[in-house]
């Protein structure tokens, strides 16, 4: 029998941003870390000088990157197991490396998935051109938009 574990809440969160990357853009596992580890720090900022210990916690900088708790910090490799478990019901496609590759077993399906969407390619059309796919959550644009 199978072990079937559901997702945590931070697991969500990742599977909630991944949903909002519109397509012809992508993400870089690291990326994805990055928005939780910057989305902490700000709540961290914002629960300074707050009464309770809990407030950096209740802003969410606990639960996203380990701030204020004995949790792992959210890393690529975290975001990559997030998808490797859940990621079938959100489009996995616009999650890639940060050379603009898919994990391997995911090349082909990825590619003609990002293909279908107008997703910006390198040469050769193997890889994601990710200076031009890249997307920024903060402002919903790519990141040479801004």
């Amino acid at each position: 029998m199978r072990d079937v574990t559901l997702p945590t809440p931070i697991d969500e969160r990742v599977l909630d941003l991944v949903e909002r990357i519109p397509a012809g853009r992508v993400m870089a596992y690291g990326d994805i870390a990055a928005w939780f580890a910057d989305e902490a720090a700000h709540a961290a900022e914002n629960a300074e000088g707050s009464e309770s210990p809990e407030s950096a916690e209740e802003a969410g900088a606990g639960e996203t990157a380990g701030v204020g708790t004995d949790r792992p910090r959210l890393g690529p490799r975290q975001v990559g197991r997030v998808m490797a478990r859940y990621g079938g019901g959100v489009p996995w496609w616009r999650v890639l490396r940060a050379d603009g590759t898919h994990a391997p077993g995911l090349e082909d399906e990825g590619l003609r998935r990002l293909r279908d969407e107008g997703t910006p390619m390198r040469a050769g059309g193997t890889r994601v051109d990710m200076a031009e796919a890249r997307w920024d959550p903060a402002s919903g644009e790519g990141v040479r938009d801004r």
